[in-house]
């Protein structure tokens, strides 16, 4: 038989109850001050979030002109950013401003274009130099395949003329919805739809015309929200205006021409 061990005796294990989960507490302004070494009545009261009255569709489309109008006033010159004189060069800066400022593009652009002045010398070009030129864009490689796909692509099935039409332009390579709305609104002057990149997504949501957040299903209810001549232009007037006053991460809400329409504005 086995001998026990030597040594104390053991303890019986105790029982631990788990503890309650603790509810976080918000911050308490006057406590927070008092930390601080600031008396609370000179705590400034926290920015509220502007109220307005429900309202169906006539009522929406009716603020949505206002905002449109106002917009528009503000911005009578706001137009497409890129640099471009054809269709052509257009929808290569498209391509390009992926991921990229449009400042930047317009860097490189004309680089590009006195290296390959059309369609056809895009096609024939060498990816390791469309790369060297593009590189400081981003994503260099994906974007020089998209680039000499669509321009093999305009030269084999289109002659080398950019196709005008929704439908044919998605069929080429790196050209989505997107890209195929700016070049019909600004360099064929079809209003098709709305371009709706990542500052008209942002604005459209805090200025309560769409709670969506895939593109389509934005660019759809703003196409619902506005008549069709004023598609082009609502892209330029939202993207202007996202860059100049309704910031990503603090937007200037006491700056804003449109804050007593968008139901997303800071009152003090």
């Amino acid at each position: 038989m086995a001998k026990r061990s030597s040594g104390p005796p053991r303890q019986p294990l105790a029982r631990v109850r788990p503890k309650a989960a603790v509810r976080p507490r918000a911050p308490n302004a006057a406590l927070i001050a008092a930390r601080k070494g600031k008396a609370a009545s000179k705590v400034v009261a926290p920015r509220k979030l502007a109220r307005l009255p429900k309202e169906d569709a006539a009522a929406k489309r009716a603020r949505a002109e206002q905002i449109y109008r106002k917009l528009a006033a503000l911005y009578p010159d706001a137009h497409c950013e890129l640099d471009f004189k054809s269709p052509y060069q257009l929808i290569v800066a498209t391509i390009l401003s992926a991921q990229c400022t449009d400042k930047r593009v317009n860097m490189v652009t004309p680089t590009l274009f006195a290296r390959y002045p059309t369609v056809e010398a895009l096609a024939a070009a060498k990816p390791e130099d469309v790369e060297e030129i593009i590189k400081s864009t981003g994503f260099f490689r994906a974007k020089t395949k998209s680039l000499i796909g669509m321009a093999g692509a305009v030269t084999d099935r289109f002659s080398g003329k950019l196709p005008d039409s929704m439908a044919e332009l998605v069929t080429l390579p790196g050209v989505g919805r997107k890209t195929a709305n700016v070049v019909l609104g600004n360099a064929f002057n079809v209003d098709e739809g709305v371009v709706v990149d990542t500052h008209v997504a942002r604005l459209s949501k805090r200025l309560g015309f769409t709670r969506e957040d895939d593109p389509i299903k934005i660019e759809i209810a703003l196409m619902d929200l506005f008549p069709r001549e004023q598609w082009t232009m609502l892209s330029h007037l939202l993207i202007w205006h996202g860059r100049r006053v309704c910031f990503a991460r603090k937007p200037n809400c006491a700056g804003c021409v449109v804050s007593e329409l968008c139901p997303s504005a800071f009152r003090v």
